[in-house]
C-alpha cells in the first residue's frame, strides 16, 4: 500500500516538475499531472535499466526526463484519445 502511494506522490512531484521544465504551457489537470510523472519514471527506468534484469523506476532527474519524453510524443502525435472516454484534463 505505502509502495503504490509514494508511486503516487512522486508521479505528482515528478509530473509538476516535467511541466515546469517543459519549454511552453502544458495545461493537464492533477491526475494528469500524476500519471505523467508515474510514466515518465517507468519510460525513464526502461530505457536506463535495459538489459541489467527486471523493469525498475528510475531516479529523480531520469524520471523527469521520461516525462518531457512523454509530453514531446504526446504533442508529436497531437494525442487526443483520453478525451474521448471521458477522462479531461489531456490538452497537450
Amino acid at each position: 500500500m505505502l509502495n503504490i502511494l509514494g508511486a503516487i506522490v512522486s508521479g505528482l512531484v515528478v509530473g509538476a516538475l516535467a511541466r515546469l521544465f517543459y519549454p511552453g504551457a502544458v495545461e493537464m489537470g492533477w491526475i494528469a499531472t500524476v500519471l505523467l510523472g508515474v510514466g515518465g519514471s517507468l519510460l525513464a527506468g526502461l530505457v536506463f535499466h535495459r538489459g541489467r534484469g527486471g523493469f525498475n523506476r528510475a531516479g529523480c532527474l531520469g524520471s523527469i526526463l521520461g516525462a518531457m519524453a512523454l509530453i514531446l510524443i504526446a504533442r508529436l502525435l497531437d494525442f487526443q484519445g483520453l478525451d474521448s472516454l471521458g477522462i479531461e484534463g489531456f490538452d497537450f
